[in-house]
C-alpha cells in the first residue's frame, strides 16, 4: 500500500495525466517499466535507447528508430506479451545505419572473403 501511495505522489509531482484514475496510472507505470525492462533484456540496451515507450490505459505506444525489421517485430511482440497491455501502437521506423556507424571502416569490405590485389 505504501508503494502505491509513493507512486501516486511521484506521478502527481511529474505532471501525470488527469484523464486516468490513480489505479490506471499505476498500471501504466508498471506496464511501461515492464516493457522497457523486457526490451533491454531481449533486444539489448543499445537498441532500447532509441525506443520510446508510453502507456495510457493499457495502450502501449512504441516510437523511435530501430536498425532492422526483425528488431521492430520483436519489440512489438515483447510489448504485446506484457500483462495488462490491451493494444500496441507501432510507430517504430526501420533506419539502417551507415557502414561507419556499424563498425565498418570506409574502403573495407563489410563481409565475405578478402581479395589481395598485387601488381606485377
Amino acid at each position: 500500500m505504501k508503494f502505491i501511495a509513493a507512486l501516486l505522489v511521484l506521478l502527481s509531482l511529474t505532471g501525470c495525466r488527469t484523464n486516468e484514475s490513480p489505479e490506471a496510472q499505476v498500471d501504466d507505470l508498471e506496464i511501461t517499466t515492464q516493457v522497457k525492462a523486457k526490451l533491454a533484456s531481449d533486444i539489448g540496451v543499445s537498441s532500447v535507447t532509441n525506443i520510446s515507450v508510453n502507456s495510457t490505459n493499457g495502450v502501449v505506444t512504441l516510437a523511435g528508430q530501430v536498425d532492422a525489421a526483425d528488431i521492430k517485430a520483436k519489440a512489438v511482440s515483447i510489448a504485446r506479451a506484457v500483462p495488462k497491455v490491451t493494444k500496441v501502437v507501432d510507430n517504430l521506423q526501420v533506419v539502417t545505419k551507415p557502414a561507419a556507424q556499424r563498425g565498418v571502416l570506409p574502403g573495407t569490405v563489410a563481409s565475405g572473403p578478402c581479395l589481395a590485389l598485387t601488381s606485377t
